[in-house]
C-alpha cells in the first residue's frame, strides 16, 4: 500500500496492519496518534523514537509476537497472522539440518530459562548455523545488555516489515 492510503486507514485498520510489524499495543497506539506521516522516513524516525522510550513489558510484549528461530511448528499455528513476514525472514532455516534445527531449539529453550524472553534475532539474510553461532554467542550475555541487544534486533525486524508494508 502506499503512505498515503497508509495515512487514510481507518484507525482499526491502521492499528491490524502495524500490529503485524511490532506486537506491542502501546508502540501501535502512539503510531496511529501521530499520525499523517511525510514519507517513509518519517514514520521509521518516528517509530524508532516510540519503541526506545517503551518499558521493558512494551518490549517483552512484542517479542512473544514471535516464533522462536527454527521453530516451524509454532510459525504455522500460533503466528498465523505474522507467517508471511515471519517465514520470509527466516527462510535461512527452511534449508537447514535436523542436527541444526535441533540443537537451534535446545538453545533457544535455554536461552529463554535463562533471559525470560526468546532470542530475538533480525534473521534476514542469515542461515540457521549463522543464528545458531549468534544465539550460543548472545547467552553469554548478562540480562540487561541481551535485552538491549533485543529491543535493537527487533527494531531492524520493525524496519524491514514497515518497508514491505509501505511499498
Amino acid at each position: 500500500m502506499t503512505l498515503q492510503e497508509l495515512n487514510d486507514l481507518p484507525e482499526e485498520k491502521f492499528k491490524e496492519a502495524f500490529f503485524q510489524c511490532c506486537g506491542c499495543v502501546a508502540w501501535v497506539a502512539q503510531l496511529a496518534q501521530l499520525r499523517p506521516y511525510s514519507s517513509v522516513k518519517d514514520l521509521k524516525d518516528k517509530s524508532d523514537n516510540i519503541w526506545f522510550s517503551c518499558d521493558e513489558i512494551s518490549w517483552l510484549e512484542a517479542f512473544t509476537h514471535h516464533p522462536k528461530i527454527g521453530d516451524t511448528e509454532s510459525l504455522e499455528k500460533k503466528f498465523s497472522a505474522t507467517k508471511e513476514f515471519a517465514s520470509a525472514e527466516q527462510s535461512g532455516v527452511h534449508a537447514s539440518s535436523k542436527l541444526v534445527l535441533h540443537q537451534l531449539k535446545e538453545e533457544n529453550d535455554r536461552y529463554e530459562n535463562k533471559f525470560g524472553f526468546i532470542f530475538i534475532v533480525c534473521a534476514t539474510g542469515k542461515s540457521a548455523e549463522e543464528m545458531l553461532s549468534l544465539l550460543q554467542e548472545r547467552i553469554k550475555n548478562d540480562r540487561s545488555d541481551e535485552l538491549k541487544i533485543a529491543i535493537t534486533e527487533q527494531n531492524k525486524i520493525t524496519h524491514l516489515r514497515i518497508t514491505k508494508l509501505v511499498t
